[in-house]
C-alpha cells in the first residue's frame, strides 16, 4: 500500500480543492492563506485525517506554499505523513480559453523523517462558462519506498448550479508497475460544496478505492479562508466558479 499513500500525499494536497484529488489551474491571490481540513472514512475500516494549510506568497509571481498533514490507518496500521508543496500558475485561466499550472512536492514519514514520495503535476483548466469547468491533471510521482515510477491522471468536472453548491466529479489513478492491482486501477470521487460566503466552505464526498486499497469511501471536509491584508475576498477562481 506505499503506492496508495504515496498517491494519498500528492494528491489531495490538490490544494484548490480540498479534498478533491483533480486540482485546478488557478491559485489565490497574493497574501491570502485558506486552512483545508477532512476526515475520510472506507468501508474496509481505513480512515485518513488531514490538515492542509497555504498561503500565496509573491516570488517574482504568485506561489502557493502548502504543508499537509495525514494520520492515516491503512490495513490496521497509524502513519503520520507531511507533504510539502508549491504551485503556481503559468497560463491564467478563462471562459473558453486553457490555463494551466504546475507543482511539486514531497511526502515524509513524520516520525522517522524518511522521504516517502516525490511528485510533479501539470494541471490545466478550461472554462465552460462563469460556473463550469474542466480539470486535466498529468504527472509523474516516485513512490520511493519500493522504488517505483507512476504516471499520474486526473480528470474533473465543476459545476456551480446555485449560489451557495457546486457538485464536482472526477475519476484518476497512478498507471505504473504494481503488485496490487487495484493501486493502479481508475479511482473516482462525486461530491456536493456549500459555501455560504466567501470565508466558509463544507463539502460531502462518496469516493470509490481513493488509495488505491478497492473500497468505498466517505468524506466530510471544510475549507477557511483568509482574505489578503488588503481586505479584498481571498479568491482562488475567477468568476463565479
Amino acid at each position: 500500500m506505499a503506492a496508495a499513500s504515496g498517491w494519498l500525499a500528492a494528491g489531495d494536497a490538490w490544494a484548490a480543492n480540498g479534498a478533491y484529488f483533480v486540482d485546478s489551474a488557478d491559485i489565490s491571490e497574493a497574501g491570502s492563506c485558506k486552512v483545508e481540513s477532512w476526515f475520510s472514512t472506507a468501508s474496509n475500516a481505513d480512515f485518513s485525517a488531514v490538515a492542509n494549510p497555504s498561503c500565496v506568497v509573491n516570488v517574482f509571481k504568485p506561489v502557493e506554499l502548502s504543508l499537509l498533514t495525514n494520520r492515516p490507518r491503512s490495513d490496521g496500521d497509524l502513519s503520520t505523513g507531511i507533504a510539502p508543496k508549491a504551485k503556481t500558475n503559468l497560463v491564467p485561466t478563462g471562459i473558453g480559453k486553457i490555463g494551466v499550472a504546475v507543482y511539486a512536492g514531497g511526502s515524509f514519514d513524520a516520525l522517522t523523517g524518511e522521504n516517502l514520495t516525490t511528485f510533479a503535476v501539470v494541471p490545466a483548466t478550461y472554462r465552460l462558462s462563469e460556473t463550469m469547468r474542466i480539470n486535466i491533471n498529468g504527472g509523474w510521482l516516485w513512490d520511493r519506498t519500493v522504488d517505483r515510477h507512476y504516471l499520474l491522471y486526473g480528470l474533473g468536472f465543476d459545476w456551480k448550479f446555485t449560489d451557495v453548491l457546486q457538485v464536482t466529479l472526477e475519476t484518476f489513478g497512478q498507471a505504473g508497475a504494481s503488485d496490487t492491482p487495484s493501486v493502479v486501477q481508475p479511482r473516482f470521487q462525486a461530491g456536493v460544496r456549500y459555501r455560504p460566503n466567501e470565508i466558509f466552505s463544507v463539502d460531502l464526498i462518496y469516493g470509490r478505492n481513493i488509495t488505491g486499497e478497492n473500497a468505498n469511501w466517505i468524506t466530510i471536509g471544510t475549507t477557511i479562508r483568509f482574505p489578503p491584508p488588503d481586505g479584498k475576498p481571498a479568491r482562488e477562481r475567477t468568476g463565479h466558479l
